[in-house]
């Protein structure tokens, strides 16, 4: 067995390292997949903390969107309290139900604070729970899901590559 030191292995690790990544920026990669856009509801007929259900990025995906009673990270709206999360509890997928400003899962009792990001704060989950990007059309009213911040519960990746 032969002996290396710590400064030739980390040279060699970290030259190995930077191959290996540089590799996979390489033009033969798959196009990432654009996240649809679909429109949720209008923020006029929203009334503050009643939730409203919908699916997104796909039918397998339940959400909601809720108008909360503070300005929250990633909201929108006037006074950014529109916010939008999966309904898919990151400890073991059960469903989330939305009470008082958070996100909680009644199989294990996570919560998630519906004003920081999805955070979570108590139970079993070890991740936030994924945020709904949202736009809104000042124009309009209507509010629009754009993507996804996060990974969905049971997933490696938010969408389908077919």
């Amino acid at each position: 067995m032969s002996d290396i030191s710590r400064r030739k292995f980390l040279q060699t690790t970290s030259a190995s390292a930077l191959l290996f990544f540089s590799g996979l920026n390489n033009t033969h990669a798959a196009p990432a997949k654009a996240y649809p856009s679909k429109k949720i509801g209008n923020i006029r007929d929203l009334k503050p903390n009643e939730p409203l259900a919908f699916n997104y990025p796909d039918e397998q995906s339940p959400c909601l969107l809720v108008k909360v009673d503070n300005e929250t990270i990633g909201g929108v709206g006037p006074q950014k309290n529109v916010v939008s999360f999966s309904t898919l509890c990151t400890h073991m997928g059960c469903p989330l139900t939305y009470s008082k400003g958070r996100l909680v899962c009644k199989c294990h009792y996570s919560m998630f604070d519906v004003s920081r990001n999805g955070q979570t704060y108590q139970g079993l989950a070890s991740q936030w729970v994924a945020q709904i990007v949202l736009r809104l059309d000042a124009g309009t009213g209507n509010i629009y899901a754009e993507g996804v911040e996060g990974l969905i519960y049971g997933r490696i990746g938010n969408l389908k590559l077919s």
